[in-house]
């Protein structure tokens, strides 16, 4: 009869002291989480400072309501503001349905289609491709394929291409969180799988959806390389007044000023960051509002 060799338990002294080194190495991993936050917390502050400090003495009803100038303290910001909203509407229009239809489709009714698994296995990858990737496709496609030429909407639908990688992986993981025995008791009430999906499944999934959508957006307000290459203009005496004008956005507008030597072209610079940080949380704030509405909604 063979030895079996039985390994003897921690003593509880050791067993202490194991449980005690853990809890020390714990604590040293949060204090060095807590110390990156701050690290980065305090760079982004002092990065928000310095734009503060140049560009709040350009913020004036002159500033917001100007035009493009060649004098700095004659020029503003309207047509670049303008161009914005006109752009991120266009591709908040194009991106949310087709964005959210496409993940419907992909979770709720393609799960088991090969062809689906490797639309899902592109899509992923298309949302790690460079922005400037997307400009050159939207010059091809949309201003010379389709003749849309440098416009609004040629601008708007480049962008659309860009976040709809966010919108649909983001949409997917707002449904996967849904129960699956919400589907279920639906089902058994009698219901088809359309009214599982519009009725019990979407106003669940909603604050997801539109957190996924807050960074899609803010990610394509931001965006300068794509519409650069379409051709969006960096000077433009006039503000777009349709889907077919020519527009410019702040972040160009930015960019346009801060590679002039001028000290005061940089101050605009500054002023236009502001500006456009203002839309930004602007923007966020009402998809959040939304969001939190819904959530309250869901759990009433």
């Amino acid at each position: 009869m063979k030895d079996a060799t039985v390994a003897a338990p921690l003593s509880g002294t050791a067993a202490d002291s194991a449980i005690a080194w853990r809890r020390r190495l714990d604590r040293a991993f949060q204090g060095l989480a807590m110390l990156v936050l701050l690290i980065a917390l305090a760079a982004l502050g002092a990065l928000l400072a310095d734009v503060w400090s140049d560009g709040a003495g350009r913020l004036s009803y002159d500033f917001m309501t100007g035009f493009s100038s060649r004098r700095a303290e004659d020029a503003g910001i309207w047509h670049a503001l303008t161009g914005s909203i006109f752009v991120i509407v266009v591709t908040a229009a194009l991106a949310v349905p087709i964005g959210v239809a496409a993940a419907l489709y992909l979770e709720e009714y393609g799960r088991r289609n090969f062809l689906a698994r490797v639309i899902e296995i592109n899509i992923t990858n298309l949302a790690a491709v460079p922005s400037i990737i997307y400009g050159l496709l939207g010059l091809w496609l949309f201003v010379r394929t389709m003749a849309m030429g440098r416009s609004v909407l040629a601008g708007g639908a480049t962008l659309a291409l860009l976040v709809l990688p966010v919108v649909i992986l983001s949409t997917r993981e707002a449904l996967r969180a849904v129960p699956k025995s919400l589907r279920e008791g639906s089902y058994a009430l009698g219901a088809t799988k359309w009214q599982t999906i519009w009725y019990q499944v979407l106003p669940v999934a909603t604050p997801g959806i539109l957190t996924g959508l807050i960074l899609a957006l803010s990610r394509a307000i931001g965006e300068t390389a794509p519409l650069i290459t379409i051709g969006a203009v960096t000077y433009l005496p006039f503000a777009p007044d349709g889907l077919w004008s020519a527009f410019t956005v702040l972040p160009i507008q930015i960019f346009n000023w801060v590679s002039r030597p001028q000290l005061a072209f940089r101050a605009n610079a500054a002023g236009a960051i502001l500006v456009l940080l203002a839309l930004l949380l602007t923007m966020n704030g009402a998809a959040i509002w939304l969001r939190d509405r819904y959530q309250k909604k869901v759990g009433a």
